[in-house]
């Protein structure tokens, strides 16, 4: 939406990425940042490269009969735009008459180049519309930092499962997005604005509710033109193809029951949900125009609101997700209007600030499974995650007005002091030093399942999955590994798992402790650190993630069997039960997990990671010899239960070790807890090195 009396976008996006900055001289000095700005700007454009290749291999790559399945039944040979009857006599083509108008001329070239030519025109209206938005961006934004967000707003576009589902599909749904955009931001005069708008309204209908935002923004002419333009497409359509139109308007109800079933999880509108939750005929009809009428009233006031604050962008993202609510259907491909909403800033701290984007750009580029468990009592949230996020930005999250004090100056992260190294000749911390206050709550919970997903997907994936030669491979190296344990005189395995087999009850509580333990332990302890020790959670929740990592490497290059899947040595599998060693698959486990990822173990790493960070920062010595006996209890349980050789749990002590040591050299050593105070105090007598009476510091620039 442009200003009212010069006809040029209004706010800081459109002016501040076109001011001209003044020419710094050319001195050494001056030459680092500039420099240092070229390459990480060259850097950034290489990824969005990459990741577009990579987009477009994957789909060119694919099998012809799975790719380019919309296309394919639009324009190819048999399409239904070759039909001279009714482009909706079945419900495959699902665009308006206006869109099969405009499509039908090009059908025979898109034909001839159904694959390049379509795949690479929609990566460069990708990158035209990656372009537009980071130069609509809101202010206070200095031109350095819209240099690099154009990079990163293709990358994030490419990685979207929009983009994705529509390089997939060959759909054209990235035109009305672009289109809008362009008349919001690009085009001058307010005539040209609603034109552009009105042709994504002629391809989108649902775009039409850009009207009331232009009305109610002092842009009248804008809105009128979106009416006519809509209106004229409409009824040169309505002209050229009288059977389609009515068919589609009348019939369809604007396109009401084209496409795959509305109940389906891929139409994430209203009237998806209500039909997924099992509501059916009036009542749920009823019921979606109730809601539906709702949200366009609560979200166009939002949208109009943020458009008079400024934030222009982020009113066409509310406006887009409130189409994306009350249409009838809205399928993946049409959902890129979530993805703009992430330039909405919320939240007071600094540590608040990035919950929402990491939510918005995770659950538009990540399967819903990989966003929420799978528990049945959120499966209804899961089916419907990208709904709730686009009804979240339109009618609940409670976006910063710029006029708020918190909107260019969030409470800054507070830093604890520095504290000298412990040895001789170690190389200073990479990062500012550790963070005294508490993380998002939400934030840590969203990574640490988004975490766990890749943690679960990695391992599955790694080699020595349930194909015969990484079985063997696996069963390889299981013999190496008994081979050195037998010169170490600690082949224990056999042993141990008879002596267990033989003490029932002995052997219930390994089952249990295996099975329960290595998830329940460490959670608590990272729950009682979040709630009492925040400064520590974050210490020891880096160790962790670094641990998980480096032991997902190690899955990755060194698969192993474990005792109880090598075949002639005699071990009890007293957790899974008997294992058929005809079947190359173990029965129905490996599809589950990959039954390799043994070395290192991280049963014993994650266990021995509780038992170092109770035996730290626990208060009561009883507490930290506990805290140490849980590591041994561990070491016990995967051995006797035939699931890892001993050798396992020391290739888990070394990755523990490690996860600790990258942890001190990026934030350097952990300050000691003062005497009877919490660790997050500041020690004495660095009050006056601070600058700040309770001692607390921040990085250096920071406010």
């Amino acid at each position: 939406m442009a200003n009212a009396e010069h006809g040029e976008p209004s706010g800081e996006g459109f002016a501040a990425g076109t001011a001209k900055t003044p020419r710094t001289v050319a001195t050494g000095t001056a030459k680092t940042p500039r420099t240092r700005l070229g390459a990480a700007r060259a850097g950034l454009w290489l990824l969005a490269a990459v990741l577009a290749v990579r987009q477009v291999a994957v789909v060119l790559t694919t099998p012809r009969s799975d790719r380019l399945t919309d296309l394919e039944t639009w324009a190819g040979p048999d399409g239904v735009l070759h039909t001279k009857d009714s482009l909706y006599d079945s419900t495959r083509f699902t665009g308006t008459p206006f869109a099969g108008l405009v499509l039908k001329p090009l059908t025979r070239s898109a034909e001839q180049a159904l694959g390049w030519g379509w795949t690479f025109g929609t990566l460069l209206l990708v990158v035209a519309l990656g372009l537009v938005a980071a130069r609509a961006l809101p202010g206070p934004m200095t031109r350095r930092t819209r240099l690099l967000a154009a990079p990163v707003a293709v990358s994030l576009l490419v990685l979207s499962l929009p983009v994705r589902s529509t390089l997939h599909l060959g759909q054209t749904s990235v035109l009305p997005v672009l289109l809008v955009l362009l008349g919001c931001f690009a085009v001058r005069g307010q005539g040209a604005s609603g034109v552009l708008i009105g042709v994504a309204a002629a391809l989108q209908p649902t775009v039409l509710l850009f009207v009331p935002l232009l009305w109610c923004t002092g842009r009248g002419r804008a809105a009128v033109s979106t009416g006519i333009t809509f209106t004229a497409c409409t009824v040169l359509a309505a002209a050229a193809m009288p059977h389609d139109s009515s068919t589609y308007w009348i019939h369809h109800v604007a396109g009401v029951g084209l496409g795959g079933r509305a109940d389906g999880l891929a139409n994430q509108s209203l009237h998806g949900a209500l039909l997924r939750l099992g509501l059916q005929g009036p009542l749920e009809i009823g019921l979606f125009l109730v809601l539906g009428a709702a949200v366009a009233v609560v979200g166009t006031r939002r949208a109009v609101r943020c458009a008079r604050d400024g934030q222009l962008l982020l009113a066409v993202a509310i406006t887009g997700c409130v189409a994306v609510a009350v249409s009838p259907t809205t399928w993946q491909h049409q959902l890129l209007w979530v993805l703009l909403a992430v330039v909405g800033r919320v939240g007071r701290r600094a540590s608040d600030r990035y919950l929402w984007p990491v939510a918005i750009v995770l659950v538009t580029t990540l399967p819903a499974r990989a966003v929420l468990p799978d528990v049945t009592l959120l499966h209804p949230l899961r089916d419907n995650l990208v709904l709730v996020a686009a009804l979240a930005a339109a009618c609940a999250v409670p976006f910063l007005s710029p006029a708020s004090p918190h909107y260019r100056t969030p409470v800054p992260t507070e830093y604890a002091p520095p504290v000298p190294a412990r040895l001789r000749r170690v190389p200073p911390p990479l990062l500012p030093g550790r963070v005294l206050s508490r993380p998002n709550l939400l934030l840590e919970l969203l990574l640490i399942r988004v975490g766990y997903a890749a943690y679960q997907q990695v391992r599955l994936a790694a080699t020595g999955g349930t194909n015969s030669g990484g079985r063997a491979v696996a069963e390889q190296h299981g013999e190496q590994i008994l081979a050195v344990e037998r010169v170490l005189r600690v082949d224990i395995e056999h042993w141990a798992n008879h002596a267990v087999v033989r003490a029932g009850r002995l052997r219930e509580f390994f089952d249990f402790h295996y099975t329960s333990f290595h998830f329940l332990v460490p959670l608590t302890v990272l729950g009682v650190l979040y709630a009492r020790r925040p400064a520590d959670y974050r210490w020891a929740r880096s160790a962790l993630g670094f641990t998980t990592v480096l032991a997902l490497v190690g899955f990755w290059l060194y698969p192993l069997a474990p005792p109880r899947l090598m075949p002639g040595f005699g071990i009890i599998d007293t957790v899974h039960g008997v294992q058929d060693f005809s079947r190359p698959d173990y029965g129905t486990l490996t599809a589950l997990t990959n039954q390799y990822a043994a070395m290192p173990s991280l049963h014993f790493g994650w266990s021995l990671w509780c038992g170092l960070v109770v035996a730290l920062l626990a208060p009561k010595r009883w507490m930290k010899a506990l805290g140490l006996l849980h590591p041994l209890g561990t070491a016990a349980a995967i051995v006797a239960t035939g699931n890892h050789w001993v050798l396992d749990a020391v290739g888990g002590a070394v990755v523990v070790g490690a996860g600790f040591g990258l942890t001190y050299l990026l934030s350097g050593p952990r300050a000691p807890a003062p005497p009877g105070g919490e660790t997050t105090r500041a020690r004495p007598g660095t009050a006056a090195k601070a600058g700040r009476p309770d001692g607390r510091v921040h990085p250096p620039g920071a406010r």
